[in-house]
């Protein structure tokens, strides 16, 4: 669980490099994706796998908006470990 709020944690100080207008809406979308990752079924999906899909959506967002991918590192290190 403390790796789940680290990996959130990542995703959320990410949203802050965002632009101020677009910032409110990834904040919820991460909040409630994470909220979503409660209710997983672990024989399913493993948590590395979501971890995974956290890191490299983040690397989708901020690519969009023109941020380079290097602010993700503490994040990769955090999914990854």
């Amino acid at each position: 669980m403390k790796k789940v709020l680290r990996v959130y944690g990542g995703v959320l100080r990410l949203v802050r490099l965002l632009p101020a207008d677009t910032r409110p809406y990834y904040a919820k979308y991460a909040r409630e994706n994470f909220v979503n990752y409660r209710e997983v079924d672990q024989s399913e999906t493993s948590l590395d796998e979501l971890f995974q899909r956290a890191y490299n959506h983040s690397l989708w967002v901020l690519k969009k908006y023109s941020i380079d991918e290097s602010a993700a590192t503490k994040l990769k290190e955090i999914c990854f470990e």
